[in-house]
This record gives structure tokens, sequence and C-alpha cells, in this order.
């Protein structure tokens, strides 16, 4: 039987993913989300320790000689104003690192991966039979500001709770509920998070011959920076070059002193990563330069993490594996992911190999007919995806794969004896 055949989640795991949901926690922040799953593990016999990596959570389950496997969820949710119409839609809101008051949302799916983690939890401690080895569960923070892993790592992960044999983790994405998504070698892209100030000299907004508007040469900059992809790279180079923020000013008369951008970048080698920071870098210098700025502009690095590169083999069989519960044609390689993820970072910390795969999580409804990638990239702009307020994964089949699948991944790394 699939998994997709199978019994729908358990109703206290729905319960669960509703309440997670409506109780969205932004990074670093996520101590309610930790205690429930924390709760969670020790009901199902799992040594539990909390505080790891500040709001992170490991479980451990030792069940006889063999390897360890770690399994990953992210928690945290995003500064989103929800707009689902859900009737466990969130109406919570929160403080930012930066002190702003601000509506928050599971915009990207992290309250499906921590109920897909606490079920397969139980499944694999209900069924010990079919496994051996140690499960070694991470309920990650901060995955959203690429600092959740390397802060567990820093607070002694490997050191304290031993070394996996293999990194295995999902992330549910707008693919139509009921596939997964999985792709060798290089996967989910490298990102970099840059936060530029531009400093002018302010004054009335009827005397700008008075000033050094930073305004414009924020709009200068911002502009300059769509060359960086489309001009200093080649054109075989996959890269992103995002302003997802400017903010300067309070009232329209008045020219600022300052202005901020906020940029990401995405890429896939190390060569263009370093060659598009630079190119960033020196953009908004010479911006800075050609406006007659008198102070220099800084350029922070807010974050930086690298691509995520899946295993070959281990994608290999995880292919398999997840043909052989979900049927064929349901599993497919969704190409190059401009999306990011930290958890490369706990594989590369731990020198184990990396099996991370997308599952969908898609109404399917607006994918009906669609059997291939191509038809499914067709469609895929056209419906709410990962960071819209109108992201919505369907709970069936989503969890009830979701589940399936990392138990399933679990079983294969972690084999009972003959």
């Amino acid at each position: 039987m699939t998994i997709a055949a199978a019994a729908p989640t358990a109703p206290d795991l729905v319960q669960i993913y509703q309440d997670l949901h409506a109780h969205p926690e932004l990074s670093f922040q996520e101590t309610r989300t930790a205690s429930v799953a924390a709760q969670w593990l020790r009901a199902n016999g799992f040594e539990t320790t909390e505080g790891v990596g500040r709001t992170g959570v490991v479980g451990i389950l030792r069940n006889g000689d063999g390897p360890t496997a770690l399994l990953r969820a992210d928690m945290d949710a995003l500064p989103v104003l929800e707009d689902t119409g859900l009737a466990y839609a969130s109406v919570v809101r929160g403080t930012d690192l930066d002190g702003n008051d601000v509506p928050l949302m599971h915009a990207c799916g992290h309250d499906v991966h921590v109920t897909c983690l606490l079920g397969a939890c139980r499944e694999l401690a209900a069924d010990r039979g079919s496994w051996a080895g140690t499960l070694m569960v991470v309920f990650q923070p901060a995955e959203e500001v690429g600092a959740g892993a390397q802060a567990m790592i820093d607070d002694g992960l490997f050191d304290r709770f031993g070394r996996p044999d293999v990194v295995l983790g999902q992330h549910v994405a707008p693919l139509p509920a009921g596939f997964i998504g999985i792709r060798p070698g290089p996967s989910f892209a490298a990102a970099d998070g840059i936060r530029i100030t531009l400093f002018g000299r302010g004054g009335h907004g009827s005397r700008p011959e008075a000033t050094v508007d930073p305004v414009v040469m924020a709009a200068a900059t911002v502009l300059r920076l769509q060359t960086v992809v489309s001009r200093e790279l080649a054109g075989t180079d996959v890269a992103v070059v995002t302003v997802g923020a400017l903010r300067a000013g309070t009232k329209e008369n008045i020219i600022p002193d300052s202005a901020e951008l906020l940029v990401s970048t995405r890429s896939y080698d190390e060569k263009v990563r370093s060659r598009m920071v630079a190119a960033i870098e020196r953009i908004v210098r010479a911006e800075a330069a050609a406006a007659g700025a008198t102070r220099e502009p800084t350029v922070e690095l807010m974050y930086g993490f690298p691509a995520v590169v899946n295993d070959i083999a281990g994608s290999a069989k995880a292919t398999e594996l997840f043909t052989g519960l979900l049927g064929p044609g349901r599993v497919v390689d969704p190409g190059l992911i401009t999306g990011s993820e930290d958890v490369g970072v706990l594989a590369a910390a731990s020198g184990a190999p990396c099996v991370f795969w997308l599952l969908g999580g898609g109404d399917p409804a607006p994918f009906a007919g669609a059997g291939t990638v191509e038809q499914m990239a067709a469609i895929l702009n056209d419906v709410p995806s990962n960071h819209s307020p109108h992201f919505a994964p369907v709970i069936e089949p989503t969890l009830t794969i979701g589940i399936g699948a990392l138990a399933a991944a679990a079983r294969a790394w972690l084999p009972a004896p003959a």
C-alpha cells in the first residue's frame, strides 16, 4: 500500500499542526513551539534536551547497535500578515530583531515540518522492530535568518549528542500534494543577506541643492544592482539579486540623512557567490561617490550560508524509496531551487551526507493533468508559494506523506538486522 492510500493523519497531529500555525514565532523566539516538541518527544520515550542553540530541541532514541540518522525540522515563522482565510489563521504579532512590531505567519511551512517530524517520531518509537541504531531528531530555530543550524553547532550539538551518519529532512513546497521533489548534487542555493546604509545630507525638500539626497542615491543603487546578474555573470551562471526593502525618510518635504537597502542573493557556485557580493559592494560605493556623499556607505553581511548539496547515492536511494511509497511518476527532479536552507550547515559540520527533499503541499486541483515538471512549472507561477501571505498547504495528504517519508527514510538508513 502506498503512503497516499494510508489512513489520514491522526487527529491529535492535525490539531497540533493547526495550533502551531495559529501561534507562529520568529527566529530565536520559538519557545512555545520548542515546548510542544519537547513534551511530545518525552511522551514518546526520547532523551530530550531543550535550549540547544538558544531555542533548539534535540531528541535521542537509542535502539541497539547501528548507525545514527539525524532528522531535522525548522521551527521559526516570518513577519508576514496572513491572508489565507483559514479558520486557524494566525492573528499573532511579535517583535522582530530590530525592535519592530510585526505580524507573524508560518508563511514558509515550518509548522508542517515540525508536525511531520513529531508524527515520524511517534511512528518510529512505536515500531522499534523495523529499525536499529540511534535516531537523532533536531528541532532547529532560526532557519529564516540562516543562523539556527550554526547556533546549535556552536552550542555543542555534535559534541554533546554524537555525529550522525546521514542528515535527512524535507521542506514543504507549492508542488501539488502527493508529489515529492528531490535533486541530486547542488539543490538549494547559497544565500547571503546584506544590509546597506547610504549616508547623505538631509534638509528641506524645497532646497535639494543644499542636500545630498540618499533616496535618489538608493534608487540609483537599486537599478544598478540589477546589472550584477545580467551584465557581470556568465549566462551559464545561476544567481539572483533581490532588493527586498528600501527604507528612507518620514515626510514628503524632508530629505533624510540616510537610506537603507536590504538585499538577498542566491547562488550555487562559490566563485559566483564571491564575485556577486564583491560587485554589490563596488556598486554601492561607486553610487555614493557619484552622488557626492561625504561619508562612506556601510555594507553589512547579516547572514550567509552555503548551498545544500544532496549526496548523489543518497538521493538515488531516496528517489527509489519514495517512488515505492508514492507510486510511479510521483517523485520528480525539480531542477535547481533558488530558495535556500541552512540544513546543509548541519551536514557539513558533521561530515555526514545530506539528503533533503521537497514535500508537495499545494492544492492538487490547479495541477490536474500536469504530470511533468515542465507542466507543473507553468502552473507554479500562478499559485501561492512560500513566503506569500496566501501560502496554505493542504493538510491532507501533505501531513500523511510528510510523516511517512521521514519515517521511511529513517528506516532505510537505520535498517533492522536481517
